[in-house]
């Protein structure tokens, strides 16, 4: 539905009637516009398809413009004095002390209050991007004026300040400006980044005849010589910038296969998490997060060993060229450390369901295959899953090499060195190996999984062994990152 706006004119005029008199006459017309409203602001919009918009955005943020300094002028030093003899040197003194005055003696005069900033920063209460789709303009404050013209007295005070402009992210949110250079990574609960500084106040000058400006001089040089002068008076306006937020999630594991895999159940049944769950494929259509519990054989560090898992939309063929939903969410693979390939056992050709997602991750950033992975082959409950499993599991090792995880992993030094590209996705750069061999190399090139675990997350068969797995697996990527980062510090 578009809204329509009307706008009503009145025109006044003369008009000469018959008799030749003139009379007052009111016209009065209106005019109709029609506004057609963006497809990312419609709240309607927002709300049947969340999962388009929740982790992208373009805001347009303005710091406030500085506030306005003041001509002033000095008072007048011809003053009838009611005070005589010994109280004229107290005289002298009170007029000496009533300006403020620096450390060198020089006069202080107010300026205009300092523009309001603007702020990101990252707030753990926020999931996602769609309230700024509801809002993409954000205006600071200006600074307020001193509050005075005229004569300078002690009284004058400066302009007030603006306060800053915080606007609330995701933890996990890119901030890079619109088709330019990043400008942060807000990968932690409150990391913050300044995106627009907002403007200086002016300053005030003093307007004083020419013949006792050499004299006053000596005292500031905040001086107004002539009329091209007051524009030092006026506040700097602010800075305007548009901005693109990329929300990547955060999480150590990421859920990954086939949609209808059975990946959201698996969450439910581990976490207390709560995905819609369904028996008809793309149920998930935004990634679902669920907090693991530490490894209860770690002991005390069992609390230090928590980890988070993403549920991510299913994966089709093709989704590395935009079919399905995958593109749209492949990018929030970027952080985690660990994979959990889920395979539906009971589908016609499990075997070629692995290969599929396997080859769209590489497709897509043949790092993601570097990382280590675990095979959960669900529903195994059902006969004909049964069956097939061991021949299932028997094909899955064989496809890959026998290279070790950390040998190809990335490090914390690799992502330091990683570079964004236009679609926002960063390509790590590696000494040894480079994106185009890379490219070039095919699924069996890369490390076998570090496990495969048949199961069956509805019946809760073998659910605590796919535990353990995981759990083995995220504590060798932990030694293996320390030991990397022990090595980085001692090459220092």
């Amino acid at each position: 539905m578009i809204p329509v706006t009307n706008i009503e004119f009145r025109r006044h005029n003369w008009d000469l009637n018959k008799s030749g008199k003139s009379r007052f006459c009111t016209t009065k017309s209106r005019l109709t516009t029609r506004t057609k409203e963006s497809p990312s602001t419609n709240p309607d919009t927002l709300l049947k398809e969340p999962h388009k918009y929740f982790d992208q955005v373009i805001i347009t943020v303005r710091s406030g413009d500085g506030g306005h300094g003041a001509v002033l002028t000095m008072p007048s030093q011809q003053r009838a004095t009611k005070w005589q003899g010994k109280h004229e040197n107290k005289e002298k003194s009170k007029k000496k002390l009533s300006y403020k005055r620096d450390f060198d003696g020089s006069l202080i005069l107010p300026v205009g209050g300092h523009g309001g900033d603007v702020v990101i920063y990252a707030d753990e209460g926020k999931d996602t991007l769609l309230e700024l789709h509801k809002k993409s303009r954000h205006n600071a404050k200006r600074g307020g004026n001193v509050a005075a013209m005229g004569v300078l007295t002690s009284q004058l005070r400066d302009g007030l300040a603006a306060p800053t402009l915080r606007i609330p992210v995701p933890v996990g949110t890119v901030v890079k400006r619109k088709r330019g250079k990043l400008l942060a990574d807000l990968a932690q609960p409150g990391d913050e980044v300044l995106v627009a500084r907002g403007g200086q106040g002016g300053i005030s000058l003093i307007e004083m005849p020419e013949y006792r400006r050499k004299k006053l001089m000596s005292l500031t040089t905040n001086v107004m010589r002539d009329e091209s002068d007051k524009v030092l008076v006026l506040g700097q306006p602010g800075e305007e910038v548009s901005l693109e937020l990329i929300l990547r999630v955060v999480a150590d594991v990421g859920l990954i296969g086939l949609p209808n895999a059975g990946k959201s159940t698996l969450l439910a049944a581990i976490t207390l998490a709560k995905p819609d769950i369904a028996d008809y494929p793309f149920t998930t259509l935004m990634p679902n997060l669920g907090r693991l519990d530490g490894d209860p054989d770690l002991g005390p560090g069992q609390y230090s060993s928590e980890a988070t898992l993403a549920d991510l939309p299913g994966l089709i063929e093709g989704a590395h060229l935009g079919k399905g939903l995958g593109r749209n969410f492949l990018r929030h693979l970027r952080r985690t450390r660990l994979l959990v390939h889920v395979v539906d056992a009971s589908a016609d050709d499990p075997l070629n369901d692995y290969i599929t997602v396997r080859e769209e991750l590489r497709m897509y950033n043949p790092n993601y295959l570097e990382r280590p992975y675990v095979v959960v082959l669900n529903k195994i409950d059902l006969p004909k899953a049964r069956d097939k499993l061991p021949h299932l599991t028997e094909g899955i090792l064989k496809i890959g090499s026998d290279l070790v995880h950390s040998e190809l992993g990335m490090s914390s030094r690799d992502e330091v060195q990683s570079l964004p590209t236009e679609g926002g996705e960063a390509t790590t750069l590696s000494p040894a190996i480079s994106v185009e061999d890379k490219m070039d190399k095919g699924i069996e090139d890369y490390p076998r999984p570090a496990a495969v675990v048949g199961v069956s997350v509805l019946k809760g068969i073998r659910v605590n062994d796919m535990l353990k797995e995981i759990r083995a697996a995220l504590r060798k990527c932990r030694d293996s990152n320390d030991a990397l980062e022990l090595s980085a510090r001692s090459r220092e």
